[in-house]
C-alpha cells in the first residue's frame, strides 16, 4: 500500500508538471495541441525519474545503466500511449475547448499511468534480493 501512495505521490507531482506545461504551452504560447502534450509528457518523464528512483523506490536496487535505459524506454511507451490516447479525445472526439482538452489529457494520462505503474515495478526498479525493507 506504501508502495502505491509513493507513486501517487510522484506521479501526482508529475501529473502537476505534465498540465502546467500543457496549459503554458497550448494557452500561454498558442502551440499546437500535440506538440504541447508531446513536450509536457516528455518533461514530466524526466522529472518524474527523479523521484521514482529517489523517493518512491529508493529501497530498490541501486541505479544502472540498464535501469536508466528500462525506465527511459518504459516511459517512452508510456508517452506514446498517452499521445495516442490524448490524440484519439481531442481531434479524434473533437475535445478542444480548455476544459475539454484538459479532460482528454487527464483521462491520457491516467490511462498511461497503470501502464506505468505496472511495469516501472516489474522491470525497472526491482527488488534488490541484498537489501532488506
Amino acid at each position: 500500500m506504501l508502495e502505491i501512495v509513493k507513486f501517487g505521490v510522484v506521479g501526482g507531482s508529475g501529473v502537476l508538471v505534465n498540465f502546467l506545461i500543457f496549459n503554458l504551452l497550448l494557452r500561454g504560447l498558442s502551440w499546437q495541441a500535440m506538440p504541447a502534450t508531446v513536450v509536457a509528457s516528455c518533461v514530466a518523464m524526466a522529472t518524474n525519474y527523479l523521484g521514482f528512483r529517489y523517493f518512491a523506490y529508493r529501497d530498490r536496487a541501486s541505479r544502472t545503466r540498464s535501469q536508466i535505459m528500462l525506465f527511459f524506454v518504459f516511459s517512452g511507451l508510456g508517452v506514446v500511449l498517452e499521445i495516442g490516447l490524448f490524440w484519439v479525445g481531442y481531434h479524434g472526439l473533437g475535445l478542444h475547448s480548455v476544459l475539454e482538452s484538459n479532460v482528454a489529457k487527464a483521462a491520457s494520462i491516467v490511462l498511461a499511468s497503470a501502464f506505468r505503474f505496472l511495469v516501472y515495478r516489474t522491470w525497472v526498479f526491482q527488488q534488490d534480493a541484498h537489501r532488506t525493507v
